[in-house]
């Protein structure tokens, strides 16, 4: 049985992911500070907590634990923040993940399966975006990202690393049988935002509705968290049976609009969602939607949840039963 390191696993993907692992005979462990994420998303006897930050804690965890790979989420991922504290942002995501290769190099682990974003894109010349579009970032989230990408293309290169990227599109939707879904605080997706407009009838802002796009408003490719974890299994699967490096698109190449988000949630709940509309937010493209036939053609990817409105299910579902409504 593969023993498999989650580092953030405690958090929004990572703790999906880690049950889908769990639930697929993986022997799992969540190493994670609890900064972001939550206790209760860790299954028992299942979490070492330890900041990537603390070289001498995690150079003494990998001495004590051994693992076949690594699936790496541990990253503060707020797009708007990270233009606010853009060092905070290196030294955490790039920072945090230079010392995480270090450690592994160190104790002989080589297989990495990396969470990146489509934030790597920034503003892409054609939609869908395929993984060969140019990488511009337009944010510090992004280009932290892109700096640990670049980071594991010489590791594979020098030091026998081998590495999947995943850049996701924007990860939402929940698994309220096993009690996740998202959680962040302060969360910034739009999802659980619209949502907590319905539950409080306090207006959710709308940021900009002077974009190119049908309805004015940006336009992003929304992936359903199980369908994302999914991807990760079958990467790390890719590594374990000795697959090269990789790099994959995580998107369904459907595109919604935030106002057909707004539209959908209004549809699954019954209820008004009252919103105003604010200005833009610094670094927001108009529209990203992912090209992912890499990912269906190479590993046999496939999402499962196509349909915006039963994304929205699964989280409203979450949201009530968190709630206690």
């Amino acid at each position: 049985m593969p023993r498999i390191l989650v580092t953030g696993g405690a958090g929004y993907i990572g703790s999906h992911t880690a049950h889908d692992l769990l639930r697929n005979h993986y022997d799992v462990l969540i190493l994670d500070d609890l900064s972001r994420g939550y206790r209760h998303n860790v299954p028992a006897g299942r979490l070492a907590e330890v900041n990537l930050s603390d070289r001498k804690a995690l150079d003494e965890f990998f001495s004590r634990e051994p693992f076949d790979a690594v699936i790496h989420f541990a990253a503060l991922i707020a797009v708007g923040e990270s233009t606010r504290e853009p060092a905070r942002y290196f030294q955490n995501n790039t920072g945090g993940s230079m010392a995480l290769f270090e450690a592994m190099h160190k104790a002989g682990v080589n297989k990495i399966v990396f969470s990146s974003t489509a934030a790597v894109y920034g503003n892409p010349d054609t939609v869908p975006i395929p993984e060969t579009a140019p990488l511009r970032p337009v944010n510090p989230y992004g280009e932290s990202k892109l700096m640990v990408e670049r980071t594991l293309e010489s590791l594979d290169r020098w030091a026998g690393f081998r590495y999947v990227a995943l850049r996701y599109f924007n990860a939402c939707g929940a698994d309220p049988e096993l009690g996740l879904g998202e959680e962040h605080d302060p969360e910034t997706h739009l999802i659980p935002l619209v949502l907590r407009a319905i539950r409080s009838r306090q207006p959710v802002t709308v940021f900009g509705e002077d974009y190119p796009t049908a309805d004015g408003t940006c336009i992003r490719d929304y992936i359903h968290v199980m369908d994302l974890a999914r991807a990760h299994m079958l990467a790390l699967e890719h590594l374990l049976n000795g697959g090269a490096s990789e790099v994959f698109n995580c998107g369904t190449g459907q595109g919604f609009s935030v106002r057909e988000v707004i539209s959908a949630a209004e549809r699954v709940t019954g209820l008004g969602v009252p919103h105003n509309v604010g200005p833009r937010r610094d670094g927001d493209p108009a529209e990203l939607v992912a090209d992912s036939s890499k990912l269906k053609k190479m590993l046999g990817w496939k999402p499962k949840y196509r349909n915006l409105e039963s994304i929205v299910e699964t989280a409203w579902q979450f949201d009530r039963v968190r709630h206690g409504l």
